[in-house]
């Protein structure tokens, strides 16, 4: 059998493996002589002491601090429901997605496409919401001219405006019920009363638009059933007939022009 020393002298062969070997040796030295060095160095009388503290002078605004940025992830998390129960983008796409099932067309155009219309139509509407409050609640704050809290009722005075104008008074009379809110004025009215109501009263217009969409389509699949029964053809399914004139019909009165201009005229834009 080979020696412990050959065997050794083998596996430390590549140079690479010497030298890294030979670094570390000498940082593990360099660490012990710092330690030693420092216990040395300690007088002898003074004991060893574990404390264990808080810096009360710092504490409060460290605290402070780490609750802004808690509630600004917590905002971030929620953004996207902000986006679609705050702002006209619920109607928008319930009405898109009306239109594509009145043409009973299931995946044309694709949910990606619907919903990057509504996005961007939802900014299109909104660009004056935002003006306003990036006029009254971010530059004065970003001015260190307001507070944050002065800054979140500013921007949602905007919010709140446009809300109401858009949400029936049956709608904000339940909520404020439910929630036991005395009478008065809506423009005062605070926001977990304002956005549910808002949100109710969205889904009937959507609603509203869709049954008004789906009638003039529905009549073309009545009409091509009663004339292929007629004909005869019992076996041949209307929706094979039915769909391409449906297309046809979209497409000749411009269905996606009017769509949109309904959609844009129906928020008083």
């Amino acid at each position: 059998m080979k020696s412990a020393s050959t065997i050794l002298i083998r596996l430390l062969k590549p140079a690479w493996l010497r030298y890294s070997l030979l670094f570390l040796a000498l940082a593990a030295f360099g660490v012990l002589a710092t330690q030693a060095q420092g216990v040395t160095s300690a007088p002898a009388t003074t004991p060893f002491r574990f404390n264990v503290g808080v810096d009360t002078g710092s504490q409060p605004q460290d605290v402070d601090v780490a609750i802004k940025v808690l509630f600004v992830m917590t905002l971030l998390t929620l953004a996207p429901s902000i986006v679609l129960l705050m702002t006209c983008f619920t109607r928008i796409v319930i009405v898109l997605s009306f239109v594509r099932s009145a043409l009973s067309l299931q995946g044309t155009p694709a949910n990606q496409i619907l919903i990057g219309l509504s996005l961007f139509m939802t900014y299109f509407i909104m660009q004056p919401v935002w003006n306003q409050i990036d006029q009254t609640a971010i530059q004065p704050y970003i001015a260190k001219q307001i507070s944050s809290d002065e800054a979140m009722d500013a921007a949602a005075k905007p919010l709140r405006s446009f809300m109401l104008k858009q949400t029936r008074a049956k709608d904000v009379e339940l909520f404020a019920e439910l929630a036991r809110l005395p009478a008065t004025e809506p423009a005062v009215l605070p926001l977990r009363v304002v956005i549910p109501a808002f949100i109710i009263s969205e889904l009937r217009t959507a609603f509203q638009m869709g049954f008004l969409l789906f009638v003039p389509l529905v009549l073309i699949d009545l009409v091509v059933a009663t004339v292929l029964m007629s004909m005869g053809m019992m076996m041949m399914p209307p929706a094979t007939v039915a769909l391409p004139l449906k297309i046809l019909l979209f497409v000749l009165v411009d269905g996606w022009d009017l769509v949109v201009r309904s959609l844009i005229l129906s928020f008083g834009s």
